[in-house]
């Protein structure tokens, strides 16, 4: 017989845990992310490329995509070289408000 039980049941675990901090996101969060940033660059300079050799009469719309497939390759590494951004934290600023201000009383000088 045994001799204490619990009646309450486990309760089912999050997959995620909550987060409660203003951590930043984890290195492999980070990674992955400019991993695909760069990814979806890179597949855009394929399309300009590719649509300059199409649009090859068009000298003028040939140009602008063949400048583009030349400039992203060195926009994606500066992008995925590039740290998030940091959060702004809301600082919490002490607001006098004129209901809560204590009365003043004139001040009593001892001459010696």
């Amino acid at each position: 017989m045994p001799v204490a039980e619990s009646a309450q049941f486990p309760r089912p675990r999050r997959p995620e845990p909550v987060l409660i901090t203003e951590a930043e996101p984890s290195m492999a969060e980070q990674h992955a992310h400019r991993m695909k940033r760069y990814a979806i660059t890179m597949g855009i300079r394929l399309v300009c490329l590719v649509m300059a050799a199409v649009f090859y009469k068009i000298v003028w719309l040939m140009l602008i995509l063949a400048i583009l497939g030349t400039i992203l390759p060195w926009v994606a590494v500066v992008m995925a070289n590039d740290r998030p951004p940091k959060k702004r934290v809301h600082v919490n600023h002490y607001d006098a408000r004129p209901d809560r201000v204590l009365e003043s009383r004139p001040a009593r000088v001892i001459e010696g």
